[in-house]
């Protein structure tokens, strides 16, 4: 059985994790050079109205 700190402990580390994760992307997506200057789609991913005409 976990105890009460050792979950606090194991979310705040989960948390931090993420957070990490997020700021790593964040950071190589505005390192990489735009879609706009080679020409190509400015986003790949489908929106919301797309999904919803299936």
């Amino acid at each position: 059985m976990i105890s009460n700190s050792e979950m606090i402990r194991i979310r705040r580390q989960m948390q931090r994790r993420i957070r990490d994760v997020v700021a790593e992307r964040r950071r190589a997506r505005l390192m990489e050079p735009s879609a706009a200057d080679q020409g190509g789609p400015t986003d790949a991913r489908p929106t919301a109205d797309a999904s919803a005409t299936v």
